[in-house]
Order: structure tokens, then sequence, then C-alpha cells
């Protein structure tokens, strides 16, 4: 009996030891989604208690610890089957109802979808996409666009199952992002994509705000500016802010020392990246800084959790060793990617997705009915059947419904919500909205919750609903079911 305790007292000590999470500083900072023995994780944490230390002659102060991430590879996925801002503007041009492309954009479109799997782009694919999306999503104001990212977001992910396009980011560089924010540093996204969309994208996952966000850029303008002279035009009460085509900057290589420069105004002391258009940004990082500074290159190696290839990225790890730069590895480092219960599939819906849509031929018969009758029109639910899943999307209060006052704090507000989404849903998108309204002639202001799904039902979206209301003290919540139903849902007590 005393052998067999003892040897099962030997058996948790080796169960424990090997699944000990690693901790980092004194605030015990936990990285639970790394492996404990990852190189550059132990390099990231001796180098941050080093330089926070006020002992140290390597001591940063707070206002220069500037750490600059690049986003797609680096934050999150950009292998399924490609970058999100490609797949972005193929459901522009493909499927977007409001948006009828040219047949020059119509030619790019099929290039990106037929090339995209083998990534045989032509050479120039970056600023290439970057004029045509430009051009794609010109004239819509930024809440449009953000409105259209959103729905995107919250679709499937193509090679995967468990996981829809918002929640693709790496968990193990959200620990990063985390840690190094509670240790004082200021945290920039520099990205090739998009700055709105990366704002759109980030939100309500990393606690970024928007004005640390660079991307790439387009111009905007005034809805009746009309390309006059911004030093001659005045902003009228009728205008609002709208994307042009004109695209300003593709942020890649030099192009972000530049951003950062311009935007930020201090040489960073942290640059990770993953591919040769952080190499300006980790060179300009490690070069010639007062400080001790460090580069780290995240590679895709991983094969099985992801679509990231060992032997292919081999010389660039070396290369990236050699530059001086810090290697992570996705499939050494990371404990998990995307989270235990995403599983890679290694089937896309790409090509059929975005194939041509097919015109009747000539003389055709339509859908008329032989008797002449036109088919019956088809419900709501029918149509998005058609489509794919129905999108729904809430709008939930946080003012107490009898004293109009927060029931939390804003942060409180977000994590409570987000706490009753991932149990109901496993999956959202959530953005943070304000609102405001004259009551009486007294004026009120409210911090509203804007939450997107889809892939669910009626039944579930209630009974969150349910604990939302009870939880938040609302009266109601506000529920559009897409493409045409709206629903103020006042919960399962309203009925009775």
């Amino acid at each position: 009996m005393k052998k067999c305790i003892l040897v099962l007292t030997a058996l948790m000590m080796v169960i424990t030891m090997t699944t000990v999470p690693v901790f980092a500083g004194e605030a015990g900072f936990v990285f639970s989604e790394w492996n404990p023995d990852a190189p550059a994780l132990k390099t990231l944490i001796e180098y941050v208690e080093d330089v926070t230390n006020e002992t140290s002659p390597n001591y940063i102060p707070v206002s220069d610890r500037i750490a600059t991430f690049d986003m797609d590879g680096t934050l999150c996925a950009e292998l399924y089957p490609t970058y999100l801002e490609y797949y972005l503007l193929e459901r522009r041009i493909f499927c977007d109802p409001a948006y009828t492309p040219d047949e020059e954009m119509l030619e790019f479109g099929r290039m990106l979808r037929d090339h995209a799997l083998d990534k045989s782009f032509p050479d120039g694919m970056d600023v290439l996409h970057a004029t045509h999306a430009a051009k794609a999503y010109a004239g819509m104001t930024l809440t449009q666009f953000q409105d259209f990212v959103t729905q995107q977001l919250v679709r499937d992910t193509d090679g995967f199952e468990g996981m829809t396009n918002a929640n693709t980011f790496y968990l193990p560089m959200i620990e990063v992002v985390e840690y190094l924010q509670e240790n004082g540093f200021k945290v920039y996204v520099c990205s090739g994509s998009d700055r709105f969309l990366c704002r759109t994208y980030i939100e309500g996952h990393l606690d970024i705000p928007y004005e640390q966000i660079i991307g790439m850029d387009v111009d905007v303008e005034a809805t009746n500016e009309d390309g006059a002279d911004g030093l001659k035009y005045v902003y009228t009460s009728e205008d609002n802010i709208v994307r042009t085509d004109r695209l300003l900057v593709k942020n890649l290589k030099m192009n972000k020392v530049k951003a950062i420069v311009r935007e930020i105004g201090r040489q960073p002391v942290l640059s990770f990246g993953n591919s040769s258009g952080d190499v300006s940004m980790h060179n300009y990082t490690i070069f010639n800084n007062r400080y001790r500074s460090a580069a780290f290159m995240l590679i895709a190696d991983d094969g099985e959790r992801d679509y990231g290839s060992a032997e292919k990225v081999q010389p660039l790890k070396e290369k990236w060793e050699e530059s001086g730069y810090h290697v992570i590895s996705m499939k050494d480092d990371f404990r998990t990617i995307y989270g235990d219960d995403v599983v890679k599939t290694g089937s896309f819906h790409w090509l059929n997705e975005f194939a041509d849509k097919e015109e009747p031929a000539a003389g055709e018969e339509t859908e008329t009915a032989a008797n002449g009758e036109q088919p019956p029109e088809a419900s709501p639910e029918a149509e998005a059947s058609e489509q794919g899943s129905i999108q729904y999307v809430l709008y939930l209060g946080t003012n107490d419904k009898d004293t109009d006052k927060p029931v939390f704090t804003q942060a409180e507000a977000l994590e409570q919500a987000k706490d009753i989404l991932i149990r109901h849903f496993g999956g959202y998108t959530i953005q943070e909205a304000h609102g405001g309204w004259i009551d009486s002639g007294k004026k009120y202001q409210e911090y509203t919750l804007v939450i997107y799904l889809s892939d669910t039902t009626l039944d579930k979206i209630h009974a969150a609903a349910d604990e939302m209301i009870e939880t938040f003290r609302q009266n109601s919540v506000l529920i559009q079911e897409n493409p045409t139903k709206t629903e103020f849902y006042s919960g399962k007590q309203a009925k009775k």
C-alpha cells in the first residue's frame, strides 16, 4: 500500500511538472498558450525583466518602451488560403449585391481567385491588390466599410473547422501583446493590410486603440468634396467621410519605417514580424538604438495544425537567425495556435465560393412557370439559406433600465458580454459603440455592444439574450436577422 502511494505521488509530481504554465515577472503573468521551453519566449521574458528593472544598466523608461507588430502572419493567420484582405476583396467583387464590378475588376478577381491556392501571383501583386481594393471600396463611408468587414469576419474560416474569420488570431501572440502592455510597453500594429480593416479586425481581440494601428492607406474625403482642394473645401453638416480610390501608401518594407517615424516619432525597442516585408522595421529597431533592443520573426512551420511547412521555411529560419533576429516556431513553441477546438481540414471552398455566375443562354427558359405564372417569392429565410447561414446582429445596451446608469464599467461590460457569448456560441464578433438620445429635455449617453453571430439558430440567440437582459438589467435586446427581419426581443418573461 505504501509503495503504491509513493508511486502515485511520484506520478502526480511528474504530471504537475510537465503541465506547469510559464510565469513571467513579478506580476505573475501566465503564458498558458506557449510551450514552457520555447527559446524565443525565454529570450523575451529575460529581455523584458532586464529593461524594466530600474537598477539595470539596460533600463528603458516607460515613455520609450515602444513595440511594433506586423499583423498578417505575426498576430493572425494568413494561410486560409490567403490573406484576409484578399478574401475580403473577393467577397466584394463576387458576392456583394451592393457592388457592381467592371470588367477590369472582374478580371483581377478571377486572377486572384485562380492563383491564391498555389500562391502563383504575378510580380507586384501587393500593389496590384492595393490599387484594386482602393477602387472597389471607393465611395463607402468608414462605417459602411466597417460593416462590410464585420459581415465577412463572422463567416467560417476556409480550411478549418471550429473557427470564424474573426477568431484567426494566434493565441500565443495575443499573450505576448498583453504581457508587454502589462509591463509598460506601448504596442503598435504596423501592417501591410488596410488600416481601417485592421482596426475592425483587431477590435475585441487586442486592447490596442485605433490611433496605434498603422496600415495601408487610401485617401479619404468629405461626401460632397468631389476631389476639391482640401484647403478650400469646408466640411458641412451634409457631409460624411468616405473612402476614395486614391492609394496613398502600401505599408510594406521601408514604408513601414517611414510610417513609424511619422506616426510614432520614437524608435521601437521591440519588433515582431514574419516576412521580408518586416526586415526594414526590424533593422530600424535593432540598429543604432540607444536602448537594448530585439526583433522576433515568426515562422509558419506547422503543417499539422496550420498550413505551414518546416521544410520550406528552414532556409528562412537560418536567414533570420543570421540577421540577428530571434525565431519563433509555431510548430515547436506554440502549445496551441487558434485553440484546442480548432481543426485543420485540408480542404478549401475558395474556388466554388468565387466561381463565375453563369448567365442564362440565349432562348433559355427563365423561372417562369409553364402556365405563365411567376414562381412564389422566396422567404428571407430561404434566401439566407441559399446564400449560406443567417446572420444575426444584436445591439446590447449597458445602462440599467430603471436608473439609466451603467450597470458595469465599459471594460467589465465587455468581459461580461464575451463570457455569455463564448458559453452560448463558442465564437462571435463584438464591436463597441456609443449611443445617445434626449428624453424630456434630458440628455442620455449609453455604451452599447454590437454583436455579430452566424451559423446558429434564433432559439440559441434568444437563450443568450435572456441572460444578457438579466445580467445587464435591460428591457430588451435589439436583434436584427439579416437580410430583412428585425426583432425587439423582450425576454422569455414577456411571453407569459
